[in-house]
This record gives structure tokens, C-alpha cells and sequence, in this order.
């Protein structure tokens, strides 16, 4: 249910009639009431409708940055593991080189250098994201790579692009989505964490991490500044990672048999 609202939010916010931008001098950190049901915030905009425009930025990240980095990381992890040899060695050692970095402050680093906005904000993270796909579609497809349907489409001189794109990948598909899963869940909250730096998006545009850092400073005169956001990203994240899980052990096929 709570990714479902997430998803109507985030997709009708530009057809409803919302106004996050809109500056009410006088209603500034006023307490939730019937005009405004979470409040307005330091220079009184309606929080709620802050909150849902915010959650369409933080769907548009999240896909944006899971699919990018899916792209990416399983032709990666697909072409080492297919390849072999120096290939493969090469692009383990890169693996191991990103994860070697904390991967939020490479985030902050790449999003510093490429400057706030919500395509650079996208572009960051992918590029630190795509290390766990490639990892998992290269396990995948070494476990993989020795079926008997893969033999006999090298017998039949079918070249490597497409026994990677048509027989192997397909295969990986299921474990794959359950990391992209995971991933929007991380994606969600970096995109909040580089906004609340002001690496991310920038104002006027509504994003739960940019909100929680304009209501810190007034914290203790007006929570609701902070909470709304707050629970919302909470919620939002809690819920991709119960499906995450709920999806997993599903497809764990050894756990269902104990």
C-alpha cells in the first residue's frame, strides 16, 4: 500500500492541484491545520504538497539510477565472466578498485565535480552503483556459461553479444532485480542525503533531503519541517526493502524446501 501511494504521488503530482511553490509570507511555519494538513514550512509553502512532489523526484532518481546502473553493470559483469582471461581479470581488479572506496563519498565527489542537478545527481550515483550488478551477473553467468542450451549455441556458431544478451543474462534476470530492488531503496536514499548536502536538487524543486535540511534549523519551533519528509522517506524505503526481502526469499528455493 505505502509503495502504491508512492507511485500515484509520484506519477499525478503535476496533474493535481498542488502548489509547492508557492510563498505565503504570513503562514510561515505554521502547524499543520485544515488549510494545510502537514504545515507550512519557513516560507510557507504547503509541506504536503512539498512531500508529494518530493516523492516524484525520488522515483524519477531511483528508477533513473538502478536502471542506468543495471545497464551498465551486468553487460560489465556479463562480458568478464563470458571472456575470461585477461578480460575478466581486468574488470575484477576495477571491480575491486570501486569497492574499495566508500561509495557515498565517491557519490559526493562525482556529484561535487559534476555539479547539483537531478541528471548529475542520477549520473553520480550510477556510476558507483553499477559495481553490484556487475558482480552478481558476473557470478551468475560463470554458474551459467557451462548449460548445455549455451554449448549448443556455440556448436551452432552463434557469436558471444548474443548468447550473453539472449541465453545467459535472461537466466540472471531474477536474482538481478531482486539487487535492483535493493538499489532503489539505496538510490532513494542518497538522492535525500546529496540533497540535504546540496549536491542534489536544487530549489525550488521539492525533495525529502533538501526539506529535512531546511527544517533542522527550526527543529525545536516547528518539527513538522522535519517529519513529514522524514516519515515519508522512512516508510518509502522500509517498504522497497520488505518487497526486496519478500521477493527474495521467494525466489530462494532452498529456503522454501527447509
Amino acid at each position: 500500500m505505502i509503495l502504491a501511494l508512492w507511485l500515484l504521488a509520484a506519477l499525478f503530482a503535476p496533474w493535481l492541484a498542488l502548489s509547492p511553490n508557492q510563498i505565503d509570507l504570513p503562514r510561515i511555519l505554521a502547524p499543520p491545520d485544515a488549510g494545510a494538513w502537514l504545515g507550512a514550512d519557513d516560507l510557507g509553502r504547503p509541506v504536503l504538497d512539498r512531500v508529494l512532489m518530493g516523492a516524484r523526484t525520488a522515483l524519477a532518481v531511483g528508477l533513473g539510477v538502478v536502471v542506468v546502473s543495471a545497464l551498465i553493470g551486468s553487460l560489465i559483469g556479463g562480458v568478464a565472466a563470458l571472456a575470461g582471461g585477461l578480460w575478466d581479470m581486468l574488470i575484477v581488479r576495477l571491480i575491486d578498485i570501486f569497492l574499495a572506496f566508500p561509495g557515498i563519498l565517491l557519490a559526493i565527489a562525482l556529484a561535487g565535480i559534476l555539479g547539483p542537478g537531478l541528471g548529475n545527481l542520477v549520473i553520480a550515483l550510477a556510476a558507483v552503483g553499477w559495481v553490484g550488478y556487475a558482480r552478481l551477473a558476473r557470478a551468475q553467468v560463470l554458474s551459467l556459461r557451462s548449460r548445455e542450451h549455451v554449448l549448443a549455441a556455440r556448436a551452432l556458431g552463434v557469436g558471444d553479444g548474443r548468447i550473453l544478451l539472449r541465453h545467459l543474462l535472461p537466466l540472471a534476470a531474477a536474482p538481478l532485480l531482486v539487487e535492483a530492488t535493493f538499489g532503489i531503496a539505496a538510490a532513494v536514499i542518497s538522492e535525500a542525503g546529496l540533497s540535504f548536502l546540496g549536491l542534489g536538487v536544487q530549489p525550488p524543486a521539492a525533495s525529502w533531503g533538501s526539506m529535512i535540511r531546511d527544517g533542522v534549523g527550526v527543529l525545536l519551533v516547528a518539527p513538522h519541517l522535519v517529519l513529514a519528509p522524514g516519515m515519508a522517506l522512512l516508510l518509502v524505503v522500509l517498504a522497497v526493502n520488505r518487497v526486496g526481502d519478500a521477493w527474495r526469499d521467494r525466489l530462494d528455493v532452498r529456503a522454501r524446501l527447509g
